[in-house]
């Protein structure tokens, strides 16, 4: 799956939670790239290990731990650097904005103060070289550089977001993962946040992202590709117009006809939602993952499907994908 223009290969990445009851599967054999200057968006239901795949990524910390495979940026594996190796690489080779990064500031300190405590922790000086170029980025995401002299409690949280991601791209990563970003947002600063994400690659501020939400239809406004995850696992990966527009694994079918059409009003079409629950993935077995609610369900889905590719860069992990409809390029 890689090429050279990857920044990140994951292959078959696996890490659990391990606690009392056994070993949560949250990521379990997850294969994907993240291409030089493309969005790659995650979805799936709560649980199915997007947030859980960040901080794989970023920081393992117990109860979570790496069972096996690789995480490679731009070379290096992940999976295989100490803590103070991590560290280094932050901010400026791989950033996060992390979930509930809102409540991250301090009510005490001014964002200003917030931004150099910061840095200096990775070891750059909050300089006035430095801090002038804070207050050209304040700009870029549309905040006047007064904010600097306020604190946490006087901005909204469309404004907090924006400074949130401001600071997680200040020193320039060639990856910027976004983990849940818009859903403590209304809708009119969803939107905003969002194409800032897009601008901030545009611009060359962050070389690539990973956009993790639950929201599907938020994520097709910038993606470029999108993973679909459930239970921890792929269950489809293609080009973001492919992925809404010619679904192939039943899920991403279930996923996207449980989200409201433009135009079309209760009354002439109900809302289909997905049957059933996510499975308890401390005792997951072998097997289709999404067998349990899946309509399509057949014999073989009880043992595990392998990764397709029907179309290229369209992957795929089902047993009946081609008996469900394809399009005519295939």
């Amino acid at each position: 799956m890689a090429d050279n223009g990857t920044v990140l290969e994951v292959k078959d990445l696996k890490t659990y939670y391990r606690v009392m009851k056994g070993d949560v599967k949250a990521v379990d054999n997850l294969n994907f790239t993240v291409r030089r200057g493309e969005i790659l968006g995650v979805v799936g239901e709560s649980g199915c290990g997007k947030s859980t795949l960040a901080y794989s990524l970023i920081s393992l910390k117990k109860p979570l731990q790496h069972i096996s495979g690789e995480a490679n940026l731009l070379g290096q594996d992940l999976m295989q650097l100490s803590g103070r190796e991590k560290r280094k690489l932050k901010l400026k080779n791989i950033s996060i904005i992390p979930q509930y990064a809102l409540d991250a500031f301090s009510p005490t300190k001014k964002i200003k103060t917030f931004i150099k405590d910061l840095v200096k922790q990775h070891g750059r000086r909050a300089d006035k070289k430095f801090m002038d170029k804070v207050r050209e980025r304040f700009k870029i995401v549309n905040l006047s550089p007064s904010v600097l002299d306020r604190y946490s409690m006087e901005l909204s949280g469309g404004m907090k977001q924006r400074v949130v991601m401001l600071i997680s791209s200040l020193l320039d990563p060639d990856l910027l993962i976004a983990d849940e970003i818009t859903s403590a947002l209304d809708v009119t600063s969803q939107r905003f946040v969002t194409t800032l994400l897009a601008d901030l690659r545009d611009e060359g501020i962050i070389g690539s992202a990973i956009f993790i939400t639950h929201d599907l239809a938020t994520l097709y406004q910038i993606a470029d590709r999108i993973l679909v995850m459930y239970a921890g696992r792929l269950a489809e990966l293609g080009a973001a117009d492919e992925i809404v527009h010619n679904p192939r694994h039943p899920y991403t079918r279930d996923l996207i006809n449980s989200l409201p059409r433009i135009g079309i009003q209760h009354k002439d079409e109900r809302l289909t939602g997905i049957k059933g629950t996510p499975p308890d993935l401390t005792d997951i077995g072998e097997g289709c993952r999404f067998r349990f609610r899946c309509q399509h369900r057949t014999v073989e889905c009880d043992s595990t499907p392998k990764m397709e590719e029907p179309r290229q860069r369209h992957y795929i992990r089902c047993w009946n994908y081609k008996s469900l409809g394809s399009d005519q390029n295939e």
